[in-house]
Parts: C-alpha cells; sequence; structure tokens
C-alpha cells in the first residue's frame, strides 16, 4: 500500500473513530471510491491500535485511577469501591461483545468485501445517533449500571462490528437509553473500546506477524495517522454529546450512505 493512502486511512481512522459515524464503514467505502485498494480486515484491524493509544493517552488518569483501585482491591473506600464496579461492567459488556465477535468472524469478514453493507449500514447509524438526542438520561453514573444494562452495551458494541455501524454511537446511545448522563455514557464507550481494540489485535496477531516488510511502514503511519487524528477529535466529541448534537452526524451519515447507494447503482 502506498504511504500516502495509508495516512489517509489512518486519517479516517481516527477521525471516524470517535466520531459516531462509523470508521469501518468509511475505510470499506473510502478504499474503493477513492481507488485505493480496499483495505482488509488486518489493516482496518491494526489502524485501531492508533485509535487505541489515543483513547489511552485521553483518559490515562481515569484508566490509571481503575487500575489503582484493582490493586487496592480490599480498600473499602467509596471511590475504589466505584471504580471496581466500573471495571466489573466494562468487563461483562467486552465478553458479550467478545463472544458474538469471536462467532461471527467469518460472515464479518465478508462483510468488509460488500459496499452496499456499509452504506446501508449508516442509514441505521444515522437513525441510531438522531433518536439519541431525543432520550434524556436519568444520571446514572457508570458504577451504577448493574449486569442487565452492562450486557445491553455489550450487545450495542457487538452489533457495531458491522462495516458502517459506529461503535461510538451505538454505545453511547444505548449507555444514554439505560440511563447514563451523556458525558458518563461517552466516557464509558470509549473506555470499553480499549479491551476490544487489544481482543482484536491479538486475534489477528499471527496474520500481523506475517506481514511482508514492505507494507510495515505503511502501516505504522496509517496507525500514527489515526493516533493524532483520533486524540484530537475526542473532546470535540464529549462537548457535541453533551450539548445534544448527535443529530448533525446523523445528517451527514444519511448523506453519505445516499451518495454510495448511488454510485454503487451505477456501477
Amino acid at each position: 500500500m502506498e504511504l500516502f493512502k495509508a495516512i489517509i486511512l489512518g486519517v479516517i481512522q481516527g477521525l471516524t473513530e470517535f466520531l459516531p459515524v462509523s470508521s469501518s464503514g468509511h475505510l470499506v467505502l473510502a478504499g474503493h471510491y477513492l481507488k485505493f485498494n480496499n483495505p482488509d480486515i488486518s489493516f482496518e484491524v491494526i489502524l485501531h491500535l492508533g485509535s487505541l493509544f489515543a483513547v489511552l493517552l485521553y483518559f490515562r488518569k481515569d484508566i490509571l485511577s481503575l487500575i489503582k483501585s484493582l490493586i487496592l482491591f480490599n480498600n473499602k473506600e467509596p471511590i475504589h469501591t466505584r471504580n471496581r464496579n466500573t471495571v466489573f461492567y466494562i468487563i461483562v459488556a467486552t465478553t458479550v461483545t467478545g463472544i458474538l465477535g469471536f462467532y461471527f468472524e467469518d460472515p464479518l469478514t465478508k462483510a468488509f468485501s460488500s459496499l452496499y453493507i456499509p452504506s446501508f449500514m449508516l442509514l441505521i447509524t444515522g437513525f441510531i445517533l438522531f433518536i439519541s438526542d431525543k432520550v434524556e438520561p436519568r444520571g446514572i453514573k457508570t458504577h451504577q449500571l448493574g449486569i442487565k444494562k452492562s450486557i445491553l452495551i455489550g450487545l450495542a458494541q457487538a452489533f457495531a462490528i458491522l462495516p458502517g455501524i459506529s461503535r461510538s454511537g451505538t454505545t453511547i446511545t444505548v449507555g444514554i437509553f439505560t440511563g447514563l448522563d451523556r458525558e458518563e455514557a461517552a466516557r464509558f464507550s470509549f473506555i470499553l473500546s480499549i479491551p476490544v481494540i487489544l481482543g482484536a489485535n491479538i486475534l489477528k496477531l499471527s496474520s500481523l506477524l506475517s506481514l511482508d516488510k514492505s507494507v510495515w511502514l505503511s502501516y505504522f503511519l496509517g496507525t500514527f495517522a489515526a493516533f493524532i487524528s483520533g486524540y484530537l477529535v475526542i473532546s470535540f466529541l464529549i462537548s457535541f454529546i453533551i450539548k445534544q448534537k448527535l443529530k448533525y452526524f446523523a445528517f451527514y451519515c444519511w448523506l453519505i450512505a445516499i451518495i454510495s447507494l448511488i454510485l454503487y447503482l451505477k456501477q
């Protein structure tokens, strides 16, 4: 893959991983309509590492606080109890996502070679984002989620493995539906991405290690571009979520979906 193309796809990944518009859907569509080689799932997975580094850096204080509470397992102070509850609900949601993702890996891989699937899924993403602004959150914090609500968010994240379905948009919306306030839903969604991205890279480790050395530089540059663009967009998105402006992303998803479908039908 050419270096310029890898960087462009990395920027697209970084922006769209956190903006609720589906990074995987944009990578598939951009790879085709910009005349790039359609990015395979290994390249798509490794680009997510850039997004992972962005989350780790931006939420480093939250993450270190959660880790500290796990280390101080016998400490009964309220903050540590709340943090351990949050970690437990992250594990529950991640387990649900992991089981479904592993079971449906083959059909999902085929979906990445399709053009019309991401377009249709973007229509659904737009609907999800549009209704999220209509929901009045009840102010629940992540440590108060409960197992059932964590499972629902895990199911939403599993659904978002499909190209065209936004992981952040879907998990944030379901989080708001379960009662989380908007900022809490966003933070939970971002931190929830960490084990999923790590798991996806571990599953693809053998194929990543067997990559030809000639593509290492392009993969690295793509990942670095995803990291920079992803980090810059996180605080912007949290502000948008709090102000109930996700509907604007819904309009964008619908526009891209319609344009993509028209171009697909004209082929």
